[in-house]
């Protein structure tokens, strides 16, 4: 009986496996199959055109927007996650403290990406009256996927580098010296992988994008102050204004290869840390 339950499980663990599998690169394939052949120099150098304005021209202005986006939540984000895990793990000692900032982390992080729009939105813009532009959304997006960094981060210090802390301390290092020397040159590697894959996560996001600071046909901002325009609500404007499909499906690829780049980026760094160790 018990090896008839065992196989039935393996069984189930395979298909579940090669569902998942299968689905992903059924995605990858579809969207690859009708986005790679409209993908050309004038679709990725030009800016939007046409009327309604997305049915020709390009989007230059989304790619540098998606660009700018990412790396300014990813600053804003890895930066309170970091410091927040290194709190939570090495310096906070009151369980009822410890447990509150992690409840509000993890609620957080089971927070729609509409309701982050909405909330910044409604905090940035119309109560403290800044305008639609790439720090209103960097802002918004860096709140979400602070989650997502922190989590990480902390998991990754409690699981390797606690009992490096405690037989640093029984020899007498401060705890801070151990941090700055030991520890976070240890991991940074893995820190920023975590951030790396955090801004993957936030700038596929439309939502939070869509009402704090994207606009339809703007330029590449020059300045934060400026509105912008991004891949993930350039794509949902296309296809739900059904705009130009053919240009969606180019957008989507675009938008896909910038993922992967980043997922890659994340692979590689993690190769040759262990490479180096």
């Amino acid at each position: 009986m018990i090896k008839y339950r065992n196989t039935l499980l393996k069984l189930t663990a395979w298909l579940c496996g090669g569902l998942v599998v299968t689905a992903t690169f059924f995605i990858f394939g579809y969207i690859l199959y009708h986005g790679a052949l409209n993908i050309t120099w004038n679709f990725v150098s030009d800016r939007p055109r046409g009327v309604p304005i997305g049915a020709e021209g390009g989007v230059f202005p989304a790619i540098t927007g998606t660009v700018y986006l990412g790396a300014l939540s990813g600053l804003m984000a890895g930066l309170v996650g970091s410091i927040t895990a290194i709190f939570l793990v090495f310096y906070c000692r009151n369980r009822y403290v410890k447990g509150i900032i992690k409840a509000s982390i993890y609620f957080l992080s089971g927070m729609s990406s509409i309701l982050f729009g909405l909330v910044g939105y409604t905090i940035l813009l119309h109560m403290l009256g800044m305008p639609r532009s790439l720090l209103a959304a960097g802002i918004t997006v860096a709140v979400m996927i602070l989650p997502f960094i922190t989590i990480r981060i902390i998991k990754l210090f409690e699981e390797d580098s606690t009992e490096l802390l405690h037989a640093s301390l029984c020899l007498g290092v401060s705890k801070t010296y151990i941090l700055r020397k030991i520890i976070l040159p240890s991991y940074y590697i893995n820190i920023l992988t975590s951030i790396t894959l955090g801004v993957a996560y936030g700038i596929g996001a439309a939502a939070p994008v869509m009402l704090t600071g994207a606009v339809l046909n703007a330029p590449t901002p020059q300045s934060v102050t400026q509105p912008f325009m991004s891949l993930s609500y350039h794509l949902f404007i296309l296809v739900s204004e059904g705009i130009s499909l053919t240009n969606a499906y180019a957008s989507a690829f675009l938008l896909m290869a910038i993922l992967l780049v980043l997922n890659a980026a994340c692979r590689g760094l993690e190769y040759f840390k262990k490479k180096g160790d």
